[in-house]
This record gives C-alpha cells, sequence and structure tokens, in this order.
C-alpha cells in the first residue's frame, strides 16, 4: 500500500464527511442567523433562545436528508470495501 493509495482513500473520507455534513451545517447555520437577527431587532438577550430552533432544524434536516447521507456514506464504504484486496500487499 502506497502513500498514494492512503491519500486518496482520506481524501474520498473527508470529501464524503464534508459532503453528507454540508446540508445540516448550513441549515443550523442558516436558523441560528435567522434567530440572532431577530433578536438582534427585538433587542433579546437571551443567549439559549438559538438552541431550541437549530435542534429542530437539525432533526429536520436528518429527516429530509437522511436517506441521501445514509446512501452516500454506504456508497463510499462500498467502494472501500470492495477494494479491500487492492489494499492487503
Amino acid at each position: 500500500m502506497t502513500v498514494d493509495v492512503v491519500s486518496e482513500i482520506v481524501r474520498a473520507g473527508l470529501y464524503t464527511i464534508i459532503k453528507t455534513s454540508a446540508p445540516v451545517l448550513l441549515l443550523s447555520l442558516i436558523v441560528g442567523l435567522i434567530v440572532s437577527i431577530f433578536q438582534t431587532a427585538t433587542s433579546i438577550q437571551e443567549q439559549t433562545l438559538t438552541f431550541v430552533p437549530k435542534i429542530v432544524a437539525v432533526f429536520l434536516g436528518i429527516m429530509l436528508f437522511g436517506g441521501w447521507m445514509l446512501n452516500e456514506m454506504v456508497s463510499y464504504m462500498v467502494n472501500l470495501w470492495s477494494d479491500f484486496t487492492l489494499y492487503i500487499k
């Protein structure tokens, strides 16, 4: 197993992680920004106000994108394990 093969495996793994986590993280970021703008406009200084909307948004995002996320992760693992004999040398 060469350094290039290991680098490719790590690159594909990191890309899969970023690709599958991005929708939920972006959803959380957008909800947090909206709540922060609402807090600024209404002068509410409660720091814990953002947690509940973000948690609800993340759960909804996982429900919406969960199937796709799981398919992407399974595809990566299938590709990794199908080439397993090439890695043992």
